[in-house]
Formats: C-alpha cells, structure tokens, sequence
C-alpha cells in the first residue's frame, strides 16, 4: 500500500497481504521516474519474493532520504540530493540499484522558454546569460541540470539566474507567466504546457548530456540486519526494470518511440501509482508520453555519481569531506557505465 503522512501528497495502491510474508517500507514520490517500482508492485514481483511492501508518498526526494536515513522507512526511491549523497557517504543510507536517468535518444527533463522570453530573443540555450531559469529547489537534479546546460554552451554558470520555485505547479505558472525566462520540467508539465501553447521548448537535457537522475536507497540498518530482503527487494525491482524499459523504451526504425498493447497496459498499471484519482485513459497516455529512461538491470552509473558529487562541492552545497567512492554499495546490482 502507498500511504499517505501528514506532510505528504495522498497515494494509494493496494497490494494483498499474504501470510508470511515480510514487510518492507518504501519512501517514494508520485512520478514517472520512480515507474520501475510502482510496476513490480502492482506486477506482484514483490509479493513473489515473499514481501509486503508499504509505501509512502513524500513530497520531495531530500524527504526520500531522510525517511530511509532516520530509519522511517527500509528503503527510499528518489533522486540525488546532496542530502543523499551525504548520509551514503557517512554510512546511513547506500545506492543499491538505479531510478531513472537521462540518456541520449531518449527524452527526459526540458527546457522551456516562457513566450515573453521567447519574444524578446531568447531562442536557444546560449542566449540563457542574464536570464532567469525556474527549477524546483537548489540541490536538486534540475538545479545539478542548469550546470550541465551551462558547462555544455559555454557559459559562465553565475550568469544564470537560478530561481527555485518550489513546486513543479508553482515552476510551470511561474513559466506561463513569465516570472522565470525558462525553466526545466519533466515531461508531462512540459506538455501539457506545449500544448496549451504557454511556452516554447528549447530542446532535453539528454541532447546533451546523459545523468543518473536518481536511485533506489536501503538503510544501513537494513542492509545490515535484514541483506536477504534487501537482495529480495532489488530483484523484484529489477524486474520491474527490464519490464518497464522493454514495454516504453522501444524505437522503430525512424528512433520514435513505440506505442502498442504492451506499453499502454504498463503505462496503465502505472498511471494508477502516479496520478490517483485522474482519468485513466488520459493519465495513461501521460505515463506513455512522457516516461523517463531507467537501466533494464537497474545500473548504476559511478562516473556520472562522482561527477555530481564534484559539482555540488563546487556550489558548496555538499560537504567537501563527502566520498562518492561510498554512495553505492556494488554487491547488489554492480556499478558501473549504463
């Protein structure tokens, strides 16, 4: 079951109890990125290693992992924060599989231009000096992006004008309304932005660069105690991992994705985890469209993890003492280049 707290967004799915059974508890957000997980719950994969997970939906992914490092929750699924990179570098949490990632071919996070911005010029990414750029909050996966934008074009990182919003429905009115020149937003707030015609998009993230977005956390309590459920809890995942990427990440011979019967019935079961309480038909369609890329054997990528740690030093949001040699635990699902 996905359960709400009192400091987070309603989600619930339930998931049958059967006796025996071990139970683990999850912290996670309602997005597409975390779609690996939601479709080995509601595929039993879980259930068939013998656990009864329960989740809980926070509202943010610093609160992913400070349920798993304060011991709230067994495991946490969510992106890179400095907050995660700091507890696994202490000892309290451990990557040990793969959330989403930005990779080449495959649309993920992107860039908007709000129409005023667009009006008075600004047309491409190198046009992004002295102007400012919505993200959700500093720290953040979006935040480490306008880095990479700006690494990549060759622009002064100071010269943008990084504003957090707080919210991805407070980023995209901040965008319609030109309160920021543009902003990154995953996929389904670009759309449905698109489409109303209230931003113009300036390309994806993964045109550029490719980043493991996030991961799957385990306790160190739990890892230590209980290593059976954690390699029970990362294969059921993992299934849920090859499933997903096999279902949503299919081109055809023009590099388009593929929509079929098998994608829309993943995209479906999905859709029931990420947007509750929405037309399934159309939350469906939004799961399909707009569905990020995750490693088929959930992968870790340990360069691309260094990297991040590097810049978040650099911004002085992260602890220069932080070893990113000690983020992942490789005995569960090897690190390495996806």
């Amino acid at each position: 079951m996905i359960r709400p707290t009192l400091a987070t967004l309603t989600l619930i799915a339930s998931l049958a109890a059967a006796s025996g059974q071990e139970r683990v508890t999850v912290g996670t957000m309602r997005e597409m990125g975390n779609g690996a997980l939601f479709l080995a719950a509601a595929r039993n994969y879980f259930k068939e290693e013998g656990l009864e997970v329960d989740m809980t939906a926070y509202k943010s992914d610093k609160d992913v992992a400070d349920g798993v490092a304060s011991g709230a929750t067994d495991f946490g699924v969510g992106g890179f924060t400095p907050a995660a990179f700091s507890y696994a570098s202490r000892g309290f949490i451990k990557a040990v599989a793969g959330q989403a990632r930005e990779k080449k071919s495959y649309e993920g996070n992107e860039i908007l231009v709000s129409n005023a911005a667009f009006a008075q010029g600004l047309r491409k990414l190198e046009d992004l000096p002295s102007r400012s750029v919505g993200i959700t909050e500093f720290g953040t996966p979006s935040h480490y992006q306008v880095g990479q934008i700006a690494r990549a074009k060759k622009i002064k990182f100071d010269d943008i004008r990084v504003r957090p919003m707080h919210t991805l429905d407070a980023l995209s009115k901040a965008l319609g309304t030109g309160q920021v020149d543009a902003a990154i937003l995953p996929g389904q707030y670009a759309r449905e932005m698109l489409v109303a015609g209230q931003a113009k998009l300036l390309g994806w993230l993964s045109e550029f660069d490719e980043q493991q977005l996030g991961a799957v956390f385990a306790g160190a309590k739990t890892i230590a105690e209980r290593r059976e459920v954690v390699e029970k809890f990362v294969r059921a995942y993992r299934r849920g991992a090859a499933e997903y990427t096999g279902a949503l990440m299919r081109h055809d011979s023009s590099g388009k994705r593929m929509s079929n019967a098998r994608s829309r019935e993943v995209s479906t079961l999905i859709a029931r985890y990420v947007f509750p309480g929405r037309p399934i038909g159309t939350a469906a369609a939004t799961v399909e469209a707009s569905a990020y890329y995750i490693e088929p054997t959930a992968r870790l990528d340990a360069a691309d993890i260094a990297r991040q740690v590097e810049w978040y030093k650099a911004q002085r949001l992260l602890d220069a003492s932080v070893d990113a040699g000690k983020i992942v635990d490789p005995s569960f699902v090897p690190a390495g280049k996806p």
